[in-house]
């Protein structure tokens, strides 16, 4: 964890802007432009990358995933880029927040996996390639996206000390703690063998 240095006003103002960032809505966004309906009335109705990718627009998909992580890498950077690292952990905390309870959608986001590993390849880019990797690798074996999302977010806080970036850890347990909970029904599903596979519609 690292030390509080920054004053409670630059803290609460880096939680706004991590937070507003995040939750800006990518998906939704995309396959507007792209003329592919409503999403929340696709597949899962979930806003991410995935759920996109069940419309078949690989395009679309690409670049809710590409966007939902730049956001989380965005909050991270600046955050740097202006303050000290307590404010850049909790930027990127609320980054994540943001996509998975955005208040534009009544706090009804995403899961936050794209944003999850964004922010991971901005705060400490070896602990990002090797949570990616992890997705990646978990990702071709069982071709379960969500699956693959926790076993990444499992890995992430063994990845952060195992790198040397242990300042990171409570950090990575909030965001692993996170991930899970938002994946409540697919845990369900993937116990009961009914979790679908990656571009099944």
């Amino acid at each position: 964890m690292p030390e509080i240095t920054s004053s409670a006003l630059t803290l609460i103002l880096w939680a706004v802007i991590g937070y507003g960032l995040g939750s800006i809505p990518f998906g939704m966004v995309m396959t507007r432009i792209f003329g592919l309906g409503n999403l929340r009335q696709i597949g899962s109705g979930n806003i991410g990358a995935t759920n996109v990718l069940r419309t078949g627009n690989k395009a679309a998909a690409a670049l809710t995933l590409l966007l939902d992580g730049g956001k989380g890498a965005a909050a991270v950077l600046l955050a740097r880029a202006f303050a000290g690292d307590d404010a850049v952990q909790l930027a990127g905390l609320m980054a994540f927040i943001g996509h998975c309870f955005p208040v534009w959608l009544g706090f009804r986001g995403g899961k936050g996996v794209a944003t999850f590993l964004g922010l991971w390849l901005a705060l400490a880019w070896p602990v990002g390639i090797a949570c990616c990797l992890t997705w990646l690798v978990a990702a071709l074996l069982g071709r379960i996206s969500s699956l693959s999302a926790l076993v990444a977010a499992a890995a992430s806080t063994l990845w952060a000390v195992g790198l040397g970036h242990g300042q990171a850890l409570v950090l990575g347990i909030l965001l692993t703690l996170l991930v899970f909970w938002r994946h409540k029904a697919n845990i369900a599903r993937l116990r009961a063998g009914t979790e679908p596979k990656i571009g099944q519609k």
